[in-house]
């Protein structure tokens, strides 16, 4: 029933999920909240995401404050807020911060998943780094569930 997967969330409030996230990541739809149709996270843009892929979700990005970089098909897109990108699966694309504070967008991904992803990323921990940069061979490791592949 429609009515049981119903819910309100207050402004800061994120959905309860099996890892706690940094602060930076709230997520407001997880993928069982929505049949797995789609993944909704608020997120602030404090590390650069390098190139990759998502070779099944498509993701949106929606800009709510702040100012990002998107590289997609040979291009790079400034984005300010109230701008929004969409990013079909199988097409690899990068995401940088241009503002101070970092930017914070609202990241919508197709079929669901992603908030999965992320919480696998975070449970690894610091070994998803190296030198203070993302490990790409650990990304691609935890990504492979989610046909997410990481490249330089």
């Amino acid at each position: 029933m429609p009515e049981e997967r119903f819910f309100v969330l207050r402004p800061g409030e994120r959905r309860p999920g099996r890892v706690p996230l940094p602060p930076g990541f709230g997520v407001k739809a997880r993928t069982h909240d929505t049949e797995g149709r789609l993944a909704i996270l608020e997120n602030q843009l404090d590390v650069d995401i390098p190139p990759h892929v998502h070779h099944h979700a498509d993701e949106f990005v929606y800009v709510l404050e702040g100012e990002m970089e998107v590289d997609f098909d040979g291009a790079t897109h400034h984005l300010t807020a109230g701008m929004c990108a969409l990013l079909p699966h199988g097409v690899p694309h990068a995401m940088r911060n241009a503002s101070q504070p970092p930017a914070r967008c609202l990241q919508i991904s197709s079929p669901g998943g992603w908030e999965e992803f992320v919480e696998d990323m975070f449970e690894a921990g610091p070994v998803v780094m190296k030198g203070g940069h993302p490990d790409l061979a650990r990304l691609n490791a935890i990504g492979a569930k989610y046909g997410m592949e990481y490249y330089d």
